[in-house]
Order: structure tokens, then sequence, then C-alpha cells
């Protein structure tokens, strides 16, 4: 809280700087405009970012860095057999340290240690604190005198803004790169760490899926079977039945709403639905596993079929159902930006309405239409909840959609919950599921690249 309202009176001055700024400019022409170099916002704007730039740089340094300082100073406080502890145990203590001067309760009666440690450290927060918002409004009056000095009509003031804000966005776009790189490298370590323990030839091509590890070597299965092919034929069976049920319909209802329905048609059904993608994916779990899933095993007993409670066939329906949205409202605006000369062109030439779609307007907006699917096959790859409820969570190795299967997801949510040792193969196969994850998406990826590079080739 305390934080945010430094934050506000950073805002605050940066505005005061904005209006101070602009008014300085008029002031140095006596209101006559064009002898300005910039328009008097640039001014504005400059000021402003003298006033919160380095302040907002400083904050963050700070806050990076204080709970490091703050911890040290407490602990090189702290009696010394408490300082000698082993570093595991010392954490321990700090947290403990940490709780209670945050005012939250902990196990035991806390030793009168503690209690001095734990006020101690309230008071190096409220110090560190006062320190901070006086460096900050110390650095807001600063840059604002700076930026005030400067101000002169031959200033290039709207050169010097937009490459202050150039570099603005490239640092927001390599936040971008930077959080890819480290999702990857993460999970590339950690699965490198498994793979040093589970081979990767049984992984990749094993046939059977049990990661439990047996506590006595005696036991049966004591080094679990973590064979991922089983979890990808799950995983495929279910996200292909939902691209059958989703790339049909929702590709139909884009052309139908874009061509063919009338303006008040399209504000009513194209609202109706994108509410199919609000819909939390769990309401979708409960109508795949009490609403679809009976249906379905009713129905097979009828023609003699053997369904499963839970089948891949439910949840690949109900998942088709969710995703449609992704696959219609996006070719719907992809087949919108079509121009349309090329439809006068073709229905000019003696072409039907059905004929245009077909040879024209699709094919035109065929990089798009790609684009929506390959986003709802990532989005049907990526589903959990929809599979636990509807699917199960039993690992076979099968092609029947009608009986129960799972994915990688909802085995990667498996075996992080729960107290589990971090170290374990068990734990471990999940960064190595979350790695197979990654590179089925980059290969879908630049399947599709390729094949809307080869269009545009021809089309163009």
């Amino acid at each position: 809280m305390k934080y945010s309202i430094l934050i506000v009176a950073v805002l605050i001055l940066s505005a005061v700087g904005f209006q101070a700024g602009r008014s300085r400019s008029f002031k140095a022409v006596n209101g006559e405009i064009r002898r300005l170099h910039s328009l008097p916002g640039y001014y504005g704007w400059y000021v402003a970012l003298w006033c919160a730039l380095p302040a907002v740089m400083i904050l963050l340094m700070w806050l990076a860095f204080q709970s490091s300082v703050i911890t040290s100073l407490v602990v090189s406080g702290l009696p010394p057999e408490i300082q000698s502890l082993p570093p595991e145990r010392l954490s321990l203590v700090v947290n403990d340290i940490v709780n209670l001067a945050r005012g939250n309760a902990v196990n035991t009666s806390p030793a009168e240690f503690l209690l001095a440690a734990a006020q101690h450290y309230n008071r190096l927060k409220a110090t560190a604190f006062l320190a901070l918002a006086a460096l900050v409004m110390s650095a807001c009056a600063a840059g604002l005198g700076f930026g005030m000095r400067h101000i002169n009509p031959a200033m290039r003031a709207r050169v010097k803004v937009e490459r202050v804000m150039k570099v603005m966005m490239a640092l927001c776009s390599m936040v971008a790169i930077f959080t890819t790189i480290g999702i990857v490298l993460s999970v590339v370590f950690e699965a490198a760490r498994f793979f040093n323990r589970i081979p990767p030839a049984d992984f990749l091509f094993g046939l059977q899926w049990s990661p439990q590890i047996a506590i006595r070597k005696d036991q049966v299965g004591a080094s679990g079977l973590f064979g991922v092919v089983p979890l990808l034929t799950g995983t495929l069976m279910i996200s292909a039945i939902a691209m059958l049920v989703a790339v049909p319909i929702g590709l139909m209802a884009a052309v139908y709403m874009s061509e063919y329905a009338a303006e008040r048609v399209r504000t009513v059904v194209k609202p109706l639905l994108e509410i199919l993608a609000g819909i939390p994916t769990v309401v979708y779990g409960f109508f795949a596993a009490l609403i679809v899933a009976p249906f379905l095993r009713d129905i097979g007993g009828r023609v003699g079929l053997d369904v499963s409670s839970e089948s891949a066939l439910a949840a690949g329906l109900v998942m088709g159902i969710m995703i449609i949205p992704f696959v219609s409202s996006l070719s719907d605006d992809v087949i919108n930006a079509v121009p349309q000369g090329l439809r006068d062109a073709s229905l000019a030439i003696g072409a039907t309405t059905s004929e245009t779609v077909v040879y024209v307007v699709l094919p035109a907006a065929l990089p798009g239409v790609i684009g929506s699917i390959l986003l709802a096959v990532s989005r049907a790859i990526g589903e959990t909840m929809i599979v636990v409820m509807a699917a199960g969570l039993t690992a076979r190795l099968t092609a029947n959609p009608l009986e129960a299967v799972t994915t990688f997801t909802v085995q990667i949510v498996t075996l992080l919950i729960g107290d589990q040792e971090f170290d374990s193969p068990k734990t471990l196969a999940a960064f190595a599921l979350g790695l197979v994850l990654f590179i089925i998406t980059l290969c879908l990826n630049i399947i599709a690249l390729y094949v809307v590079r080869r269009y545009r080739e021809q089309y163009e």
C-alpha cells in the first residue's frame, strides 16, 4: 500500500511537470507557437519524463535489493548460535521472523530473540521506506528542475521524446523475449536433470506411463515407467476430435456472418458465439462429465458399444465447442479484411456468391484462417480441466476414442501437486513433458509459417 502511494505521488509530480513544461514553452515564445521547434505538448512530455523516469528507476532498483539487504541486517543481529545454523534451517528462522513481523501466527510460541528480530525487521522496513520516499521525491524534484532549465524554442523536444519512447518500447519488447528465453531455459535445465536419470529413448518411445516411485527398492515398479507415448496419443486424440468439431463449425459460422448474414443478425450471432470463450473451463468440465459423457454412454449401450464413463470422445466434443469462438471470431475478422474489390470482380465475371467465397475470399484469407486454427489447436493441447473431468487420469495407449485417456497437461498438474520431492524423477518428469509440449507447439508454428509463406508467394 505504501509503495502504491509513492507511485501515485510520482505520477502527480509528472503531471505537474507536464503542465509546467508546456506553460514554459508558451512563455518562451510569448504564445507564438510557430517559433517553437516542436509542439508545446512535447516540451511538457520532456519535463514529465525527466521527472518520472529517474524516480521509477530508483524505485525499481531499491525494491530489487531491499529484501536481501534487510534480511542480511536482521540475520547479523541474531545470536551467534542461530547465525551458525545450516542455510536451510536459517531460512526457516528468517521465515518465522518475517511472519511475526507481518502479524502472521507461527506454529509455536516465539522465542525472545525472534520477537526482537521481528521488531528490528519492522524498524528497518519503516526506515527503508522513508529513505526511499525521500530519494524518489528528490529525484522527481531534480528531474523537474533539470527539464525546466533546458526548455527553449530551439530545443528539439519532439526528437528527444520520441527517442526515449522508442527505447521504452524496445525494452518492453525485450521483456517478452527474455521471459520466453527464461521459460525455455528453466524447462530445458530441469528436463536435462530428468534425462540424466531416465534415458531419453525410454521416455520418448516407452509405451507405459506410471511415474510412481516406490519407497523401497524391493517394491514393484521401484524405478517407475516414464513412457510418453500414451500421453502423446491421448493428447493428439482429444485435440483431433476437438478440431473436427471446432474448425468446420467455426469456419462456416465465420463465412455466414461475413458473407451471408444481415447486419442485424451478425450483431446478435457474433457476441453469442464469443460468449462461449468467456465461460470458465470448469463449467465445460461439469457439462462434459454430467451431460455429454452419460449421453454418449447411453447411446453407445443402445447400439452395442462399450463407452467408458470417462472417454476421449466426451472431452473432445466439449473442448471443440469451447474453442469454436477462437476459429469463428478470428476467421470472421480476417474474411472481412479481404478487399471488397476482389468480391466485386468475381461477381462481375459471373461467379455466384458461393463460388466467390470458395475460390476468392477464402484463398485470400487463408493466412489468417490458418492462424486462427493454429490458435485453436494450441488452446486444445493446453486444456486441462475438461480432460480431468471428462477423460480421466488413466494413461492408456489406445486408438479407441470411447475409452478413458489422459494428456500432457493433466499429468503435469498431477506430478506437481502436493508435497513432492523436487529432485525425484517423478517431479522432474513434469518438466520433460513441458519440453515436449513446447517442441510440439513450435513445430505447429513452423508448419503454419511455411504454409502461409508458400501461399503468399503464389497469390501475390
